[in-house]
């Protein structure tokens, strides 16, 4: 049995830059962190004594007779990207729901593929397992989704990560004192507004627009070096950090008509109002989480204006996916099986047939 842990992320600039249709042709950056919430992914080899082949346990249960069947797309691309035949137990449980603009779809493939690869019982480093996330989902799948969820699933910690044109993707850590960091922690907020629609729907939009979006998208991609400076320039005040997270988020309204709504406009606008110096709804939009910018002494004000929303504490993590269970069985292979009283993989519960 292997479990893996793979953290959830913040997005603070440049999203948008990282879909292949922009960062192939002009390069993209964005700035990240990883948080102290996370998905959890725990899969084994299938004992062959049911009368399916596969279970995979989410939100829904399936049990089927052939690997093809399944209908969770990301555990589907993962097992045919591995070339995995074999019967499989899959669970997941999760800290926050999906569809909320954190990067829990990436983080699922980037955790299931961790799993599978420790139960073939091989490692992967984190850039390699990022980037087979990246082809699961945007070449097996063909998803509508950009790269950085993936990388910060991965790699954890909080990062620049710039993609270039030639497709290789580079992963530098903010440099920023451990104080300057905690600080930033401490003007955040994240409150939740319901759920979103699927981030690769609202992606499909916004990628049509891309072609008449590129002052938008520059203007983004530069925000990323400012914001950047603004954290690690000690001499500077935080507050920036606030005031450009607003000018993004008018920009990112922009995109396309499916990010906002009147709804999650009122949030917005009742937060800066409330004392928040700026703030973004994270993910594609639609819905799901939005993160403000409010220095300490009015998130009280803050929270009483936003009571009928969950606010969700937060902490930033420098973890990346890991294994945090490993106990490998070997395969319920033929041999094995013969060797236990013709035990054959793939056959119902009936047909086994112990001998002494």
């Amino acid at each position: 049995m292997i479990t893996t842990r793979t953290p959830l992320r913040i997005s603070f600039f440049g999203g948008g830059t990282d879909y292949p249709v922009w960062y192939r042709q002009f390069g993209g950056s964005v700035l990240a962190t990883t948080i102290d919430k996370s998905c959890y992914i725990t899969c084994r080899w299938l004992p062959p004594f049911f009368d399916y082949h596969s279970r995979i346990s989410y939100t829904n249960v399936e049990n089927v007779l052939n690997n093809h069947e399944i209908r969770h797309p990301s555990v589907r691309g993962c097992l045919e990207f591995l070339g995995i035949e074999e019967g499989v137990e899959v669970h997941h449980i999760a800290d926050l729901p999906a569809r909320t603009g954190l990067g829990t779809s990436s983080a699922f493939t980037v955790g299931m593929l961790l799993g599978l690869y420790a139960l073939k019982g091989r490692m992967r480093d984190k850039h390699a397992l990022a980037a087979d996330a990246i082809h699961v989902e945007q070449t097996l799948l063909c998803e509508a989704v950009g790269a950085q969820d993936q990388v910060s699933a991965a790699h954890g910690g909080f990062n620049r990560i710039d993609f270039h044109p030639d497709g290789s993707i580079d992963v530098k850590p903010v440099i920023a004192s451990q104080d300057r960091i905690t600080e930033l922690e401490s003007h955040l907020a994240l409150y939740f507004t319901g759920f979103a629609r699927t981030a690769s729907q609202i992606a499909q939009e916004q990628l049509k627009q891309t072609p008449q979006r590129h002052k938008e998208l520059n203007l983004m991609l530069e925000m990323v070096t400012e914001a950047q400076a603004i954290i690690g320039c000690s001499h500077r005040s935080l507050d920036d950090f606030g005031r450009l997270l607003h000018e993004s988020w008018k920009i990112k309204k922009t995109l396309t008509g499916k990010i906002t709504n009147s709804s999650i406009d009122e949030i917005y606008e009742a937060g800066l109002s409330a004392g928040a110096l700026g703030g973004k709804l994270l993910g594609a939009g639609g819905g799901g989480f939005m993160l403000f910018y409010v220095p300490p002494e009015r998130r009280a004000a803050l929270r009483a204006r936003l009571s009928n929303l969950l606010c969700v504490p937060f902490a930033f993590s420098k973890r990346g996916s890991e294994v945090v269970v490993y106990e490998p069985e070997e395969l319920y292979d033929e041999a094995l099986s013969k060797e236990r009283g013709e035990i054959y993989a793939g056959r119902p519960a009936t047909s086994v047939r112990w001998e002494s």
